[in-house]
């Protein structure tokens, strides 16, 4: 059974909000697992699967801004009487890196003529009715805190962690099973490191993977120069895929 239909109640029993506060979805209720200042909280937008995905982009973990948006949406969701497929999905399409990271992650796609690769006239495209072309997931999948404060991926490394490594097991290994052949996408260093680790062990065939995309957060001071340094080789990538 989908963690979902475990959590349905619970949801279905939130107010219904366009946005939550950390009051509202940081308890015992939602709380996954707990490890030292680590907290796993459970996420409704990676429930859903796209197993026939040519591209394949992966994250490292849903942020609070990420988990309220798919509890919003999941909320609405039941409020109109959807099924548990359609509340999967839904909360996929709307949630997954929405905000700033989307826009980021579509500009520097474009900028590598995936589009062109794919037949689109813009990657933004992929998060919207060309979605049939575009998985999405992190390492882990659900909501994870250190200290309070949304897990960037370092101190400690997943690998280090031994229940960080548990959660990358148990959720993130079966779905990149299902989706090796497809265009791989780690954003920034913390899980390309991973994925890299995953092409060794064979999980993964490395010209699969698009290697030197960098992390798109607005944070993230470095990304133009690491994009830039990478770009030619990202294309050639690209180009050879498809």
């Amino acid at each position: 059974m989908a963690m979902l239909e475990q959590y349905i109640r619970r949801i279905a029993d939130l107010p219904l909000k366009e946005s939550y506060s950390r009051a509202d979805l940081l308890t015992s209720d939602f709380l996954l697992a707990k490890e030292g200042t680590i907290e796993i909280y459970y996420c409704t937008h990676n429930e859903y699967i796209n197993k026939k995905a040519k591209v394949f982009i992966v994250g490292i973990t849903p942020g609070f801004q990420q988990m309220n948006k798919s509890f919003a949406v999941a909320r609405r969701g039941l409020e109109e009487n959807l099924s548990i497929e359609e509340v999967f999905y839904i909360c996929k399409r709307e949630a997954r890196f929405f905000g700033v990271l989307r826009r980021n992650i579509t500009q520097m796609l474009d900028d590598l003529d995936l589009n062109k690769m794919l037949d689109l006239q813009s990657c933004e495209e992929l998060f919207n009715d060309k979605d049939f072309l575009l998985h999405t997931t992190s390492l882990i999948p659900y909501a994870v805190f250190l200290n309070g404060n949304n897990y960037t991926g370092h101190s400690p490394k997943i690998m280090k962690n031994k229940l960080l490594t548990r959660f990358l097991a148990e959720y993130f290994e079966p779905q990149a099973s299902a989706l090796r052949d497809a265009l791989i996408i780690p954003l920034g260093k913390g899980v390309e490191e991973i994925i890299y680790e995953y092409t060794r062990g064979g999980l993964f065939k490395k010209e699969n993977v698009l290697f030197g995309f960098p992390h798109p957060s607005g944070a993230n001071g470095h990304r133009f120069l690491q994009f830039n340094s990478h770009k030619e080789k990202m294309k050639k990538t690209i180009k050879d895929f498809f």
